[in-house]
């Protein structure tokens, strides 16, 4: 099982949002004791900015690789840098190499980019997201079959949709034979939790996707959403 410590989320969302490379490696450290088996990040800027500056991703790759020796990822997503051709440049001059990076298909230049990180021996984590045309254009990419997994993204907020749109999702993957790696966002991340933990697929959950228990409270860490991914789906064992 993932853990997404932070995602996009800043500050406003509340002090329990690692930020830090320091307060990332300590999240890390505590959501693998917890029974987390991968790890994906958003590095910041000290302002909290998302970035793919090498002076950026390498000390948080570094803080966190001191605290866990699981794999560790990273969002390459287009708010990061607007300009594809800005974020090849940017992967091209990483100092430090995470494990993995997502890349989002549906987003302009993704080719390109998950060509660099290839090449770079960075593994693919190819972002397919509902709504989009990702699964498309990843069925006639070239690269398809050379990708670590597929990050199957359901966006659909809501509890009771989400499941469905999980599986529509899935039947629009199903020809490429590459490991899924199914996860929600919201409101729908525990219900698409519990879909692919009845699947045996890989999931994740962190602060990135949901800042609520099963129950409706307040999740306190993303420790505390691991653990309770464990205890409730048995998720732990699940390979990401």
């Amino acid at each position: 099982m993932q853990v997404c410590l932070n995602g996009e989320r800043d500050a406003t969302d509340g002090a329990r949002i690692p930020l830090t490379p320091d307060a990332l490696a300590t999240a890390a450290a505590e959501a693998v004791a917890a029974g987390a088996t991968d790890i994906h990040v958003h590095p910041k800027t000290p302002c909290g900015r998302d970035s793919l500056s090498p002076r950026v991703v390498t000390p948080v790759l570094e803080a966190i690789r001191a605290r866990v020796t699981v794999p560790v990822g990273v969002t390459t997503g287009a708010w990061t840098e607007p300009d594809a051709s800005a974020r090849v440049a940017r992967v091209r001059s990483w100092t430090t190499l995470p494990d993995h990076a997502s890349v989002n298909w549906h987003e302009p230049g993704a080719e390109e980019l998950a060509a660099a990180l290839l090449e770079r021996g960075v593994g693919v984590e190819a972002g397919i997201w509902s709504g989009t045309d990702g699964a498309d254009r990843f069925a006639r990419s070239p690269l398809a079959g050379q990708v670590l997994r597929v990050l199957a993204e359901v966006t659909d907020p809501d509890p009771d949709t989400a499941p469905d749109t999980a599986r529509a999702l899935l039947a629009s993957l199903a020809r490429h034979g590459r490991p899924v790696l199914l996860h929600g966002q919201d409101g729908g991340a525990w219900p698409v939790l519990g879909l692919a933990a009845r699947l045996g697929l890989a999931t994740r959950i962190g602060l990135e996707d949901t800042l609520f228990l099963p129950d409706g409270g307040q999740a306190a860490s993303n420790a505390q959403l691991v653990a309770e991914a464990v205890s409730q789906y048995g998720c732990a064992q699940r390979s990401s």
